[in-house]
């Protein structure tokens, strides 16, 4: 019978009929196929922020400028910066390499994202590095050069929403006339 055994075991093993085949085989995980952002030849080849992302920029930039002014003034104990060293950190922060930024497609609308822009959906494709990091460097500097550095600075010590709305959201801002979108509803945990 021993023989008999180990010939069907052999049979079985060669002919594809293991446990794994009388169990069934374990379900397929999905697969999910997120597409990269088709930009057009305005958004690959220009030296410009495109207008569709003015907004999402100037968001971008206030953070950004709002961070290095606040860790600088934290290293001087809170207290107000010379005027020579928030120019300094505001030129810094527009200097930068600004490579955490790039653009994505969410419900078919390209947004720009990364540091202090509204958190986007988990499965998407960014699309970073190329123009993008020159586009917001140029705007950071204009946006400085058109309202000055004492102005910008006046505004972030009033606070961040200050400078978003000395930034972005005043009459000639690229954001004038839309209302600040919130962060979208985090997905609730289960709670124990």
């Amino acid at each position: 019978m021993r023989p008999a055994l180990a010939a069907w075991l052999l049979l079985s093993l060669l002919g594809g009929t293991g446990a794994a085949d009388m169990c069934g085989d374990p379900p397929a995980t999905p697969s999910h196929s997120i597409p990269a952002p088709q930009l057009s030849p305005e958004e690959r080849l220009s030296p410009h922020m495109p207008e569709s992302l003015r907004c999402d920029a100037c968001h971008a930039i206030a953070f950004q400028i709002e961070e290095q002014l606040r860790k600088a003034e934290g290293k001087v104990g809170k207290k107000a910066l010379k005027e020579s060293d928030y120019i300094e950190v505001l030129e810094r922060s527009c200097s930068q390499d600004w490579e955490s930024y790039g653009v994505l497609e969410l419900d078919g609308e390209k947004r720009l994202s990364g540091p202090g822009l509204p958190r986007q959906q988990p499965l998407s494709v960014l699309v970073s590095g190329g123009p993008w990091p020159g586009r917001l460097s140029k705007l950071c500097h204009g946006y400085v050069g058109e309202q000055g550095e004492a102005l910008i600075y006046g505004a972030h010590r009033r606070g961040p929403a200050a400078l978003r709305q000395l930034l972005c959201h005043g009459d000639k801002g690229p954001c004038a006339g839309r209302k600040e979108r919130p962060d979208p509803p985090k997905a609730l945990q289960n709670e124990l």
